[in-house]
């Protein structure tokens, strides 16, 4: 696969490491799923008080769409209420254009 790289031990072939890369022209995150979804990344990268980087809850939410499996669906129904109205519109808003007849479009 183009956007994944697996990483392992070359003695015991175990894998330790899998990431994921996006396409992204300079400083902007472009959905591999949609290219129309953009959005800078100074916008989806986020900091704890500590520094520690992490993504912003609606874009992983929109990752998590694509499968049906019961882990992604209990981490939607812990974030959704915490998202703002702006958040929510945003990951609805995608996940109708790339995934159109999802569940969470449902309410």
């Amino acid at each position: 696969m183009e956007h994944q790289t697996w990483v392992r031990e070359p003695t015991t072939s175990v894998y330790r490491l899998d990431v994921f890369r996006e396409p992204h022209e300079g400083d902007t995150w472009i959905c591999r799923r949609d290219p129309a979804i953009r959005m800078p990344y100074a916008e989806i990268i986020r900091r704890t008080p500590d520094g520690i980087p992490y993504l912003t809850p609606e874009i992983a939410l929109l990752f998590k769409a694509k499968g049906d499996r019961a882990k992604d669906q209990i981490d939607y129904e812990r974030m959704e209420p915490l998202l703002t109205d702006t958040e929510r519109g945003w990951l609805l808003t995608t996940v109708a254009a790339v995934h159109p007849g999802h569940p969470w479009l449902t309410g």
